[in-house]
């Protein structure tokens, strides 16, 4: 079901990426869930999922990119403050804290917009107290497109057991690597700069984005001996696919 709400403000990174800050009635959620965000077209509502970016109790965030030819996302980029939308009646989603076995390293990682649930994990109490060591790997293209950049920071000057590890391919930028997230793991780079190691024992893993990124690093989280983590058959790795 479908429920009115407004925009209360919205933020905007660059030219085509913006946070929309949304005032609706919505019962409380899981960190890492999400919700439909949907508008009218002509006879009909087009809706999309985004995940939320806040904490429960907070204004309803999501983070989006203006896709070119998309029908949605450029009509929320025209969005201003005091417009209607609406939104999906409760949130939904299985990429949540909760859900995953208890262990001593958790990785998030995160390609673009994907980033958006690990804030909300993130600005929780529950992750501080649940992992010993958090490392939230943050792959983007340009490096304008590293939203909620000034936030992770503090947060990595903040808390010792945090690491934000960047990676901006497109060009250089001080403090991120320019290779790929699957790079970073099979050339052990990413075990080097936060002097973890990658197993089964003390490793979970959360990826969230770029299809192929996706793919390709539970492929080589695998042969790392890590596994899928399901419900029947616990495991190491927990994913989400972004579109």
């Amino acid at each position: 079901m479908w429920i009115d709400g407004t925009v209360a403000k919205r933020k905007d990174w660059n030219e085509k990426l913006f946070s929309l800050f949304i005032r609706a009635d919505i019962p409380t959620f899981i960190p890492g869930q999400f919700i439909k965000v949907a508008l009218p077209f002509e006879d009909k509502r087009i809706g999309r999922a985004y995940s939320l970016v806040n904490q429960p109790g907070d204004l309803l965030e999501i983070l989006v990119v203006a896709v070119e030819n998309g029908t949605l996302s450029p009509a929320l980029a025209n969005l201003s403050v005091g417009d209607d939308l609406q939104v999906s009646d409760r949130a939904s989603g299985f990429m949540t804290l909760d859900e995953i076995t208890p262990c001593r390293d958790l990785w998030m990682l995160a390609t673009g917009t994907a980033v958006g649930p690990f804030i909300s994990m993130l600005r929780s109490a529950e992750v501080w107290a649940s992992f010993t060591n958090i490392v939230l790997v943050y792959g983007v293209r340009n490096a304008d497109d590293l939203a909620y950049l000034d936030e992770l920071r503090n947060l990595e000057k903040q808390r010792p057991q945090f690491s934000l590890c960047l990676s901006v391919t497109r060009e250089s930028f001080q403090g991120a690597y320019k290779d790929r997230i699957t790079a970073l793991i099979s050339s052990g780079e990413l075990e080097q700069t936060t002097g973890l190691t990658i197993n089964a024992q003390n490793s979970h893993f959360m990826l969230c984005g770029n299809p192929q990124m996706v793919s390709e690093t539970q492929t080589i989280l695998k042969e790392l001996g890590l596994s899928p983590h399901l419900k029947r058959q616990p495991g190491q790795i927990t994913i989400e696919k972004y579109w």
